[in-house]
């Protein structure tokens, strides 16, 4: 079922909740407020409401300048800018500094639709994976994103969060309790996993529905936080369905799938298949198109699925 509520307007109501506890909390902005949903937190908070302009790598300076200070700053832009334009300044103010930033990047892969290919994020968690020290999350619903954002917002270390700015296909129930790190076991199964994030975990529960009509058991593990990856999860589901195919909103190459890959070459060999964009740009298009387009469907995970258990020895 598709939530009523936008992402990025339960991303500020929780922020403005979360600034209202904590005076260090701070949003910086790159000419985006409105996309971002953030105009209601910068009219409450003037003070600490900063528009840098459209210069993105010059906020994550000032960003590393606040958190130096003390300060708990939220950079925002679309997640191509917030990585490929900013990564130089990640790297070495944040990170390097091991300053506590967190940076929203909205937009992920097909979630850019009709800005094009110019504004389509399909490597962005895949260039700020080989940075030391950062966290990557990536929630799946309004649910998951209100539950995490508190917990972020106080880890030690900088944060990258790829953020839907609209409205998300629900998955999770009021109640839920996020764990930093540790993947969601949603759905139990002993033929397959199936470890998705972001907009493919929906997809991936309805691949598991329509396996399950032909007696297979998928086991559905949504890895919310791509590094740390979860690789207990991982062996464990390794051991146990002997099967794994990843699902993601981003690029084959880097990202969720080859993370996963590195933990079972070195850990647990096992027949591995990813769905993802297969090392290409994006298009112009709606969400629907570009899925399809890509192959991130759930039928395309449903065929990935047959595939890697055909492949068990």
């Amino acid at each position: 079922m598709q939530e009523q509520q936008e992402m990025r307007a339960v991303y500020s109501a929780t922020m403005m909740a979360m600034a209202e506890k904590d005076e260090r909390i701070v949003a910086l902005q790159a000419d985006l407020m409105g996309a971002h949903g953030m105009r209601a937190f910068a009219e409450k908070f003037p003070e600490r409401s900063f528009n840098v302009g459209v210069a993105e790598a010059n906020m994550v300076g000032v960003a590393a300048g606040l958190a130096a200070a003390g300060k708990i700053p939220f950079v925002h832009s679309f997640a191509t800018f917030a990585t490929r334009r900013c990564f130089d300044q990640i790297a070495i103010s944040v990170c390097y500094a091991k300053l506590n930033v967190r940076i929203i990047g909205s937009d992920p892969g097909v979630g850019a639709e009709l800005n094009g290919s110019t504004h389509m994020a399909l490597e962005d968690a895949g260039i700020m994976r080989t940075l030391p020290g950062i966290t990557i999350f990536e929630p799946v619903d309004s649910v998951q994103l209100k539950a995490a954002l508190p917990v972020l917002a106080y880890h030690e270390g900088p944060v990258y969060i790829r953020l839907f700015r609209k409205t998300a296909v629900s998955v999770f129930q009021q109640g839920y309790q996020f764990t930093y790190g540790k993947a969601d076991v949603l759905k139990e199964g002993r033929d397959v996993t199936v470890i998705a994030a972001g907009v493919c975990v929906a997809e991936a529960l309805t691949a598991a529905q329509k396996l399950a009509i032909s007696g297979i058991e998928v086991r559905i593990l949504n890895m919310h936080t791509i590094k740390p990856i979860d690789a207990e999860a991982i062996i464990q589901a390794a051991v146990e369905t002997g099967a794994i195919v990843t699902a993601e909103n981003h690029s084959i190459v880097g990202g969720l799938g080859s993370a996963v890959a590195e933990v079972l070459a070195e850990e647990r060999p096992t027949p591995l298949v990813r769905v993802g964009v297969r090392d290409r740009f994006g298009e112009v298009g709606k969400q629907d198109y570009l899925m399809r387009t890509f192959g991130i469907t759930a039928a395309d995970i449903e065929a990935a699925a047959l595939k890697a258990i055909a492949r068990k020895p």
